[in-house]
């Protein structure tokens, strides 16, 4: 009997042994299984019903309020572009990004408005900072913080110091579809609409989908939504995936994202997109362009390219050469298909007729995610994504406008998203209400090499939680207050410095006092963020997830 016991229980170690180090695959499997649940009905793809205008050409298009383009890329690296180097890519061009450059004007020290994905496109949108919207994290989806934090402890590729979890924090929780920019908040698309624009929204949206937080319900008439983040089905035969194991975030996406979009809803309704969501998004956008183009539109084109997960189509693989890794070469293909996107824009701008009339602003979320594994996404620049080192903020900003902007102008002057709302406004002429505060500041002038005694900022501010930047002229401070050691503390001086390698906290004490009582100042009257985060994580600043973390290498802690 003693022996049979001794037998049971043995094998019960063995079963519950196995459970462990499968912990994160069984998690990963659960996703999957209710993901399947919840898009259990895709529907075939279908025709968008874009709004068309009445009448006809006129010669008084050219007296008409511009017509504006908004196009974001996602998780694009400052190094990604051939503008700004292209080293990544191992010498590929970007020429149809690099054209809207030359076309245009070129903002050399822009900021994106936080270091990931979903404030800084509020900050696109509102012009706020999130200490006057609270909404300073990027929602993720119910469970999403749980399961990255298991399979992350299954991974052994990198030592990195430890995450927290808080699962009782994150069951407070509002819904992931109720995360997002409250009601209240105005929204250039809604201050466009009420100046007789059509306001279109494709692509990612990030900002909240219920509870009036969904595009149509923040000033869009028309809305083509991303529902999940699939470019095309894992199995299309016209698709190369990249898969990143050794990334938790990776293989939760892998297991949760499906091939689907909505159009003018947030929930139900959804449809295959028309192929590859890249060039469906351009070939969706081009609809619009054309439909409208007898009046003024504002087009708000939302990339997910090149975001993870890693997938291209088999024409962009072979045509960006036998880059290697796997991984580089499928992301550069990536970065093709948004390039492409946006030839096709302008050149749909110019067969129109309507390209001198037309403002398109391009620009990055954030910059190159760490988690690729891929180092040169930033470079010069240190950081990743969700650092707010200069390669995690620092992002392309150019806008074309050949009736306003002399082509080749290139402005020193740090600018940001949260100057993005304001400059449309005042480009269109478009009333914000007095009411209303707007952190940014309306860049013409700037881009018309007009800044001078009109340019009165000279202050620009992150908060990410307990994770605080702020950049005063040429002097940048970074609070991070990391579980591990204690409050971390760095200065840089830009102006010697820009790829911030000297840490002058030590030395230049007064500095960081002066620093420190503007933040405090920026931060004395804020709402305070919408909700807790469950989650706080360590981030290498100068590795990638796959490099081991040793003693002495510089981490962040970031909350979410």
């Amino acid at each position: 009997m003693k022996k049979r016991l001794l037998t049971v229980l043995a094998v019960l170690a063995i079963a519950l042994a196995v459970l462990w180090f499968q912990r994160g695959n069984l998690v990963l499997a659960a996703v999957k299984v209710m993901t399947d649940q919840r898009y259990d009905e895709i529907a075939p793809n279908r025709a968008i019903p874009w709004e068309v205008s009445g009448g006809s050409a006129t010669p008084e298009t050219e007296n008409r309020p511009p017509n504006i383009i908004l196009i974001v890329a996602d998780d694009l690296g400052y190094n990604d572009i051939s503008t700004f180097g292209g080293g990544v890519t191992e010498g590929f061009k970007t020429p149809g990004i690099d054209r809207l450059a030359e076309e245009g004007v070129v903002f050399s020290q822009a900021y994106s408005g936080a270091s990931t994905c979903a404030p800084s496109r509020a900050m696109l949108m509102t012009g706020r900072y999130p200490t006057r919207t609270g909404f300073e994290f990027t929602p993720t989806p119910a469970g999403m913080a749980r399961a990255v934090s298991t399979v992350a402890s299954t991974v052994e590729t990198s030592s990195t110091p430890p995450s927290y979890y808080d699962a009782d924090v994150e069951s407070a929780h509002p819904s992931y579809e109720e995360k997002g920019l409250l009601t209240g908040e105005l929204t250039i698309a809604e201050v466009l609409r009420d100046s007789d624009y059509y306001t279109a929204h494709i692509g990612k949206w990030h900002l909240g989908r219920e509870n009036g937080m969904g595009p149509n319900a923040q000033g869009f008439d028309d809305s083509l939504l991303m529902t999940s983040g699939l470019y095309l089905p894992e199995d299309h035969p016209d698709v190369v995936n990249a898969k990143l194991d050794f990334d938790p975030i990776d293989r939760f996406l892998w297991a949760a994202m499906r091939y689907a979009a909505s159009f003018n809803t947030t929930s139900g309704d959804v449809f295959e997109p028309g192929g590859y969501l890249t060039d469906y998004w351009t070939d969706e956008s081009i609809k619009v362009i054309r439909n409208n183009k007898d009046r003024p539109f504002f087009l708000y084109l939302a990339h997910w390219g090149p975001h993870t997960p890693l997938q291209a189509t088999r024409a962009d693989y072979e045509a960006v050469g036998d880059i290697r890794p796997h991984r580089k070469r499928v992301y550069a293909a990536m970065i093709r298909a948004v390039d492409r996107s946006v030839s096709r824009i302008l050149d749909t701008l110019e067969e129109e007729g309507i390209a001198d009339n037309t403002m398109v602003v391009f620009t990055s979320d954030n910059g190159g995610a760490g988690y690729l594994g891929l180092p040169g996404v930033n470079q010069p620049f240190r950081g990743w994504k969700i650092t707010m080192f200069e390669g995690g903020i620092r992002v392309p900003l150019f806008m074309k406008w050949p009736a306003k902007l002399a082509a080749g102008t290139v402005v020193e002057t740090p600018t940001a998203h949260i100057d993005v709302m304001p400059t449309i406004a005042a480009a269109t002429g478009a009333v914000i209400p007095e009411t209303v505060a707007i952190d940014g500041m309306p860049l013409l002038d700037l881009a018309q090499g007009q800044g001078g005694a009109e340019w009165t900022r000279d202050t620009l501010f992150w908060q990410n939680g307990h994770y605080q930047v702020v950049r005063h002229n040429d002097w940048k401070l970074q609070v991070n207050e990391r579980r591990t050691d204690g409050k971390k503390v760095w200065l840089f001086d830009l102006a010697t410095d820009p790829t911030e390698q000297v840490n002058l906290a030590t030395t230049r004490l007064d500095v960081v006092a002066q620093l420190e009582r503007l933040l405090k100042e920026h931060n004395a009257d804020s709402v305070g963020p919408l909700y807790t985060p469950a989650m706080d994580s360590a981030i290498l600043v100068d590795k990638t997830v796959d490099q081991p973390f040793v003693d002495g290498d510089e981490y962040v802690y970031t909350p979410n």
